[in-house]
């Protein structure tokens, strides 16, 4: 970048028509001025100024440079400046990327308040349920809930626990007998959450036994939201995050089943590309979500 000086003091001479002018705007010396637009000029081997007693203007080969240098340096300045923005704490382009009932549920609320603490960042946020390739995609900033993770190639940071509970529509024990243990639940009554078609397993936990219940019933979904929907229309069980539940185990449109078993909690976890130390703006963001997710949702995750 060094070598881009005397190209921006000869750019300020040819605008000022003026060494003296020049010197006056940048700050400096019209000898410095006059040694700079030399240099350039070596470099080049062009005669790139005209030089009388009255004004200083370019010629032909110093017109033909001034033209195709400051639109280069208009270019080159615009991306330092964009890259100079980016590596600010409250400023620039943050990727985020959120499961769909998360993002439709708690992301709003979470943004809004994000833009109005940091009106200079511009965010792009893309929902869906699938586990990305947080390498291929373009994301500066994946949410995600699911188990533990295991692969150490990637940077996460636990935010908190997700607590779940297999819940049901009052209505749907109208048909069928309530469930006393797990193997009283009626595998086929029980809706499964996955990406694939293969049925998901419930594992409930309690003092020191453990048992298994394949939900073997006809709905699978890659949606929380919409298996909610067909427990709340009676249509079966199903194994959903507290977030997704809580209003309506309040309002009593579903109720909790085996309320004295558990099932394990999942991670909520921010994982990121392989930084080697977080960008600014993703830290200000990493920082911001765990500590708005703390003050709007406090119920529905457990905090270490």
């Amino acid at each position: 970048m060094d070598d881009l000086g005397p190209i921006r003091v000869f750019l300020e001479v040819a605008r000022q028509s003026s060494f003296t002018g020049a010197a006056r705007v940048l700050g400096t010396t019209p000898a410095s001025v006059t040694r700079a637009v030399a240099r350039l000029e070596e470099t080049l081997g062009q005669q790139l100024l005209l030089r009388t007693t009255r004004k200083v203007s370019t010629t032909s080969a110093g017109a033909m440079v001034a033209a195709r240098y400051a639109a280069l340096l208009g270019e080159f300045d615009a991306a330092t400046e964009r890259i100079r923005q980016e590596s600010l704490p409250d400023r620039g382009q943050l990727r985020l990327n959120a499961p769909m009932s998360l993002g439709l549920r708690l992301m709003p609320g979470l943004v809004e308040s994000f833009r109005l603490a940091y009106p200079h960042v511009q965010v792009q946020l893309r929902l869906t349920d699938r586990l990305i390739d947080i390498m291929e995609e373009p994301c500066d900033v994946a949410i995600r809930i699911s188990q533990a993770p295991t692969d150490k190639s990637t940077i996460w940071r636990k935010i908190c626990e997700v607590p779940r509970h297999v819940v049901a529509a009052p209505a749907l024990f109208d048909r069928l007998p309530r469930p006393e243990t797990p193997d009283e639940i009626d595998p086929f009554s029980c809706l499964s959450y996955g990406e694939t078609t293969e049925p998901e397993t419930w594992t409930f936990r309690k003092d020191r036994g453990k048992r298994l219940v394949r939900a073997r019933g006809d709905v699978i979904s890659n949606n929380g939201d919409l298996l909610y929907e067909l427990v709340v229309k009676g249509g079966g069980m199903a194994l959903l995050p507290d977030f997704i539940v809580s209003e309506g185990l309040a309002s009593g449109a579903v109720e909790t089943v085996l309320d004295d078993w558990s099932v394990p909690m999942l991670w909520l976890t921010l994982f990121y590309p392989p930084y080697e130390k977080l960008p600014p703006l993703v830290a200000t963001f990493t920082d911001f979500f765990e500590a708005c997710l703390k003050e709007s949702a406090p119920g529905a995750f457990r905090w270490s």
